[in-house]
Order: C-alpha cells, then sequence, then structure tokens
C-alpha cells in the first residue's frame, strides 16, 4: 500500500453479512475512499504477511495507510468497524460513542455475533462478483 491509498476494508468474501455490509459501505461512502478485498484473495494474504499477529483473524480488518510514518495501520473486530464509521462521517461518526465500552467488551459481542453470521445470513459457495459500476473498488 501506498501512502497516497486510501482505507480498504478487508472481509469474508463467502459471508452474507459481510457481503451486505460491503454493499452498504458502497452506497454510503460519499467520497468514494473505501476500497475492499476478500480475506482469502493476494492482497489480504500480502497485508497479512506483513502483521504476523493477525495470521488466524477471522474478523473484518481495516487497513488504512500512516501518513506520518509512511506504513499502514491495521483494526480488527469492533475497532475495524468504528473507524470504518468514523471515516464514513456524517451521521455515522455517531456510531463512535461505542468507543466508551471497553474494547474486550466489544470484541466478545463482535465474535459472539461473527460465530453466528453464517447460520443468520447465510454463506456463498464462491465470493460474489461486484457489479461493473464499482469494480475498480474492489482488490483482489
Amino acid at each position: 500500500m501506498s501512502q497516497d491509498d486510501g482505507p480498504v476494508l478487508l472481509y469474508d468474501g463467502l459471508c452474507g453479512f459481510c457481503d451486505r455490509t460491503v454493499r452498504l459501505l458502497l452506497r454510503v461512502d460519499p467520497r468514494g475512499a473505501f476500497r475492499f478485498a476478500p480475506l482469502g484473495g493476494t492482497f489480504a494474504s500480502d497485508v497479512l504477511s506483513r502483521h504476523p499477529h493477525l495470521a488466524n483473524v477471522d474478523s473484518i480488518v481495516l487497513v488504512e495507510p500512516d501518513s506520518e510514518c509512511g506504513r499502514e495501520r491495521v483494526w480488527v473486530r469492533s475497532a475495524a468497524l468504528l473507524h470504518t464509521a468514523s471515516d464514513l462521517g456524517g451521521a455515522w461518526r455517531l456510531l463512535t460513542i461505542l468507543w466508551l465500552i471497553p474494547r474486550p467488551l466489544r470484541d466478545w459481542g463482535y465474535d459472539v455475533f461473527a460465530r453466528r453470521r453464517y447460520r443468520l445470513f447465510g454463506r456463498f459457495a464462491a465470493c460474489p462478483v461486484p457489479p461493473p459500476e464499482v469494480r475498480t473498488r474492489f482488490l483482489d
């Protein structure tokens, strides 16, 4: 990732809930700033190799360039969601009140939901192909 790149959200491409979340973000991202990459793709593999502590992550991951040091910052689970809400701006920033909840409790709630996401929202056999008008916002 170069310094000029915007945030990239790594997501489970087979998860019905994750797919719906990405489609929502495509609609509400006013600047078109977010890009997306499936956790099983090349871009995600490269990110995870640079951050070995994320090797077994089964979570949404937000990757943002850090212009101060020229590296990237990564957030997972609830922190990824809250940073995403903050980056979206507008009414989405209201969700950042959840920062008041201690991270272990937020992440516990995230994990409880994540374990049930396939049962609740289904699982695709293959990662859905994005529509042509937004395909440039997806990385492999």
